[in-house]
């Protein structure tokens, strides 16, 4: 795996490459002893190393946006879809992160209790926002916290994926007080967490499946052959498959091919013929109508934007 570490006035940048895709990592320090880290992943997993060397004194508010992020909490599992939060020490979530649908975009507030100001917003009037005590609501009893998405997370974490640069320094210092006056008057009652997790035997079912579909991209592959190969009921595979995905095993096929055909067309010289064929297709013009269902456009026309946007 290659990585490029790029360090600017306002911000690092973690840039990550595997065969298979990139993940890049924007991390803004807001406060003292808070971080917003926002992640583009286009690839299926990738290792967050500083997790290991955390104190049980950090913590953090994950949010997504697109895809889908597993949830690797002390062996427990549990998947956001858009418009999910969790809340988890950060040396409680596994440091292999695990994006199953090969692509995810989010927002992570990182919240070291050790450096942050006991109180983070005493200058203002009525407005109290204390970090340990957010902490030990959402991360004392159980492994983490997680919620579906609802019109408050949205009002709060939309805003933060279109700041002006002007105002940006300011702005996320407002947005994180917002969340964190926010989550101290959220009922714990909400929590899915247990509701929502899934073993760590069901995890490697599903994964396992995911595995044995990539290897077979080109061919057509049915629950039926899927059961007796993997030796389980098809409704056992069907149920598990779409608890950790999401999505069924047609509709992953298909978002497959198209993720690993847009990124052949991003970062390879093959032509559309040649990237038609390595995914199952016999002609660029059915090729062609399926990833444009996917991508919303031509491949051609999703390379030609590729390459323009590398040379602005």
């Amino acid at each position: 795996m290659e990585q490029i570490l790029t360090t600017m006035e306002d911000r690092t940048i973690l840039e990550k490459y595997t065969d298979s895709g990139q993940c890049a990592m924007t991390t803004y320090q807001v406060l003292p002893g808070v971080q917003l880290i926002y992640t583009e992943a286009h690839l299926q997993s990738v290792q967050i190393e500083e997790r290991r060397k955390m104190s049980d004194q950090v913590f953090e508010i994950s949010h997504c946006s697109e895809g889908r992020l597993e949830c690797n909490v002390n062996g427990e599992f549990c998947y956001l879809s858009p418009g999910d939060l969790v809340i988890a020490r950060a040396n409680r979530i596994s440091s292999a992160s695990y994006f199953p649908l090969r692509h995810y975009h989010g927002v992570t507030v990182r919240i070291d209790l050790e450096e942050t100001p006991g109180c983070l917003s005493c200058f203002l009037d009525d407005v109290t926002v204390q970090p340990r005590r957010i902490a030990e609501k959402f991360c004392s009893e159980k492994n983490a916290f997680i919620a579906r998405e609802n019109e408050s997370f949205v009002h709060l974490f939309s805003e933060l994926y279109s700041v002006p640069e002007t105002i940006r320094k300011g702005y996320f210092k407002i947005k994180v007080l917002e969340l964190m006056l926010f989550l101290s008057a959220l009922d714990r009652t909400q929590d899915e967490f247990e509701v929502r997790s899934y073993t760590k035997n069901q995890v490697h079912l599903a994964k396992a499946v995911s595995g044995y579909l990539m290897k077979h991209m080109g061919e057509r592959i049915t629950l039926e052959m899927l059961s007796k190969h993997f030796h389980v009921s098809e409704s056992h595979i069907k149920n598990t498959f779409k608890g950790v995905y999401g999505v069924s095993v047609g509709a992953y096929i298909r978002t497959q091919k198209m993720e690993s055909a847009s990124y052949m067309l991003e970062y390879t010289e093959k032509s559309i013929l040649e990237i038609a064929g390595e995914h199952g297709f016999d002609n660029c013009s059915k090729f062609a109508s399926a990833f444009r269902t996917v991508k919303g456009m031509a491949p051609l026309e999703y390379r030609n934007s590729r390459i323009c946007n590398k040379s602005v």
